[in-house]
């Protein structure tokens, strides 16, 4: 029997509830279901390796037809389905469940959808893909979505690596004997406040060439603005993307003669982490999960941010999402480093949902 975590059974969930219901709702800010605002789903696509193409054709109400490589194998009764996502949610959601579990009669249910995998190997940020009908201007196409469960641990929005190191030159440190009494300090928020407190944290470059490059894409001054977001969310310790937006907007750090660009710039970046760009490969600016975001919600409800409504999909992740320390022995941060007779502080961007 397959075993996996919530957020690895929660893809099948909503592989199921798509199936049954027929349609993909569309969210509010507030993650509210917008009961009139809706894609009739035409067909559910999975491939579960080069060899097998997997079809789910939903234009008929009863039942679903299922394909394997163009070629009809079985049609399955809605009703069943319906049956299968419930089952499948009340194991998902017991609170006992350790981090990775088996679920009771989930061989039956993978067995019955031709499946051989809790999920489908993702494609970049594309976790499943849907063909959906507009019924606003009839227009039917081929979406990719990513998935994100609450049904578990809020999941990583910019996953942290070494590519995500922001490096500081701290001006005005020289002396040896203090730097080595600032490392010691074993609190990484009293050690950074106190490396602060002592200099001055001057923005030189992300560690990676490479997520360097993919910022330019969404704004030239992208790094200089997370730059000062991480610095002062380590200073201070705070966490949230939108008390952090309120500081930039406020102190205006990089004297932006215009209120509300650092909002705007930070939704972006947002986004374009939501949809395709990860900081340790190169972008070419176009989102991978071209439909958008699928939440599967605490109540096992499944709902769109659908990018056909990209404003309030950037005020959803701006509102939920937080930066986050990562480890600092495994990313390397955290503390002073000397090169050519000067010293450097590398700081680790991270970010996650909030609960």
């Amino acid at each position: 029997m397959l075993t996996g975590n919530k957020g690895e059974w929660s893809e099948l969930y909503v592989l199921l509830n798509l199936l049954a219901s027929r349609r993909l709702y569309s969210a509010g800010e507030e993650m509210q279901k917008l009961e009139n605002v809706y894609f009739p789903i035409l067909k559910i696509l999975r491939d579960e390796s080069i060899e097998k193409h997997i079809e789910y054709d939903l234009e008929k109400e009863e039942i679903i037809e299922l394909y394997i490589n163009n070629q009809l194998i079985k049609s399955l009764p809605r009703k069943e389905i319906k049956e299968y996502s419930i089952s499948l949610l009340n194991e998902i959601i017991k609170p006992s469940q350790p981090k990775s579990f088996p679920i009771e009669n989930s061989d039956k249910i993978l067995g019955d959808l031709c499946c051989t995998k809790i999920k489908a190997p993702s494609t970049d940020k594309t976790d499943i893909q849907l063909k959906l009908h507009d019924i606003y201007t009839g227009y039917e196409g081929l979406f990719g979505f990513s998935i994100k469960s609450e049904l578990g641990q809020p999941p990583t929005l910019l996953n942290a690596s070494g590519a995500t190191n922001f490096i500081y030159k701290l001006e005005h440190l020289t002396d040896k004997e203090l730097v080595d009494k600032l490392n010691s300090i074993e609190s990484r928020k009293e050690r950074i406040s106190a490396i602060a407190s002592h200099s001055i944290p001057i923005f030189i470059k992300i560690q990676s060439d490479t997520f360097q490059n993919n910022l330019m894409f969404i704004d030239s001054y992208m790094d200089k603005i997370l730059a000062e977001a991480v610095l002062f969310s380590y200073e201070k310790n705070v966490c949230k993307c939108v008390d952090i937006i309120n500081w930039l907007e406020e102190s205006n750090p990089l004297k932006i003669p215009m209120k509300g660009i650092y909002k705007y710039k930070l939704k972006k970046l947002l986004c374009s982490s939501a949809l395709g760009m990860v900081p340790s490969k190169l972008w070419n600016g176009y989102d991978d999960a071209n439909g958008g975001y699928i939440v599967v919600r605490t109540d096992g409800e499944v709902l769109a941010y659908h990018i056909y409504n990209r404003n309030v999909f950037e005020d959803y992740l701006l509102n939920n999402t937080t930066l986050e320390r990562p480890s600092s022995k495994r990313h390397g941060y955290g503390f002073i480093y000397e090169e050519s007779g000067e010293y450097y502080l590398k700081l680790n961007l991270q970010i996650r949902f909030l609960k």
